[in-house]
Parts: C-alpha cells; structure tokens; sequence
C-alpha cells in the first residue's frame, strides 16, 4: 500500500464505528452498542488525521498538536459523558470546553489576523447576544446559567472563526474557500448538537434526537472540523 494511502484504513475503521454507533442510537431499549463503539470514534479520527499529514509529509508543528488536541479532548469529553451524574456532565462539559479552545486557537490564529479593535469589538456584541439568545431559548437558569453561558460562547466563538476566515478577502484570494466553509458549517453542527445535549437536560426532546441526533450531527461536525483542519495545515 501507498505511503499516502495509508490513511484510508483509520478512515474505513472510523467510518464502520459511526454507522454502528448510530445504529445502536436508535436502540430505545438498549444502548449497549452505541456505548460499546462510542470511546473509538474520536481516537480512530485522530489517527486518520496524522496518518493522511505523515502520509502528504506534513510537518508535524503546533498546528497539527493543535487539531489533534482537540480531537482528543473531544475523546476525553465522549467518555466522561459516558457516565451518569451532574460530575460527569460537567466533567464531560469542561472537557469539550477545552477541545473547543484548541480548535479556535488553531482557526482563530489564521482567520483573525488583520481585525481591527472595532471589528472585534462589534463581533464580541453579536456573540454575546447570540449566547445570551440561546440560553433563554434553551431555559437554562439558576447556577448552569454562567457555566452552560461560558460554554456557548465559547461555541459562537469557535463559528466565528470559521465565518471570519471565510469572509476574508486573501480567504477567496487564495483559494481557501472550501476549507473555512468546512470549518465554519463544522462549528455550526457542533453548536446544533450541543443545544441538544443541553436541551436534554434543562428542557423536553423526544427519543430520537436525545441519541441519534446528537451523534449523527456531532460526527459530522467532528469531520468538517478534522477536513477543513487538515486542507489549513496542508494550504498554510
């Protein structure tokens, strides 16, 4: 097999593991599989990420520490919510937190350069008001309101990284469009699946999209993020 092939076995493997945790999602009665795959996912996309930039001769720098931090933390975060309890919850919380601060320190650091203090001053108001949006849509309140206002806002941030990189001039210019689109609809699926979750706890959702929602729109997000990560570092 090609050197630069070899990434499609993690991709064939991580592709397998989807499809069999989102059948076990849709098992109301049991969710022995769903769990019994779900610790693979992230560790399996983290694989395919290093294999397909070793195999292109990428070099291995910050960037790349990076994405596959964040796609780590999101393997922490996976597991700990694994678990039953307000500790697990918010355990699983802090650690996606995290996976999201890498995510925006490597997107951010690309797309933000140039932004003038009233662009971000202006940018910083529209993302507090969409948190804040949020969270009433949602009803959370009492002590979650700051932790769960943190999170979200963190989540905004992480769009407006890639909205900032698409509608950057030297973003069409350099033919980077495709990469930041990847990024930016990859923060919205996260934000999408997060409401979710939070909408499981502090509010009423049906059966189906309590797993099967959650998961199908989380994966996706986690592969747009990993995809248009990869094209950054390889364009960069």
């Amino acid at each position: 097999m090609k050197k630069n092939c070899f990434w499609l076995v993690p991709a064939c493997f991580f592709l397998i593991v989807c499809v069999l945790n989102l059948i076990g999602c849709l098992n109301y009665d049991s969710n022995v599989l769903e769990r019994t795959v779900k610790p693979a996912l992230m560790p399996l996309l983290c694989i395919t990420t290093l294999s397909y930039l070793i195999g292109k001769g990428a070099k291995m720098d910050k960037y790349v520490a990076l994405l596959v931090c964040g796609q780590l933390f999101g393997f922490a975060g996976d597991t700990m919510l694994m678990g039953s309890g307000f500790v697990f919850f918010a355990g699983g919380i802090g650690l996606f937190l995290t996976g999201h601060i890498f995510y925006i320190c490597l997107f951010g650091g690309f797309s933000w350069k140039g932004l003038s203090l009233v662009k971000w001053v202006i940018a910083i108001a529209v993302l507090l008001c969409c948190t804040v949006a949020l969270a009433l849509a949602i009803g959370v309140e009492g002590v979650m309101l700051a932790p769960m206002g943190v999170y979200a806002f963190v989540l905004f941030l992480l769009i407006f990284s890639g909205f900032a990189g698409l509608v950057r001039h030297n973003a069409v210019k350099r033919g980077n469009t495709l990469t930041w689109l990847l990024i930016f609809c990859g923060g919205l699926l996260f934000t999408f699946s997060d409401s979710l979750i939070a909408i499981r706890n502090f509010g009423t959702i049906s059966p189906f999209m309590n797993g099967f929602g959650v998961m199908s729109t989380y994966l996706l997000a986690q592969s747009l993020l990993a995809i248009g990560g990869v094209r950054l570092i390889m364009d960069k």
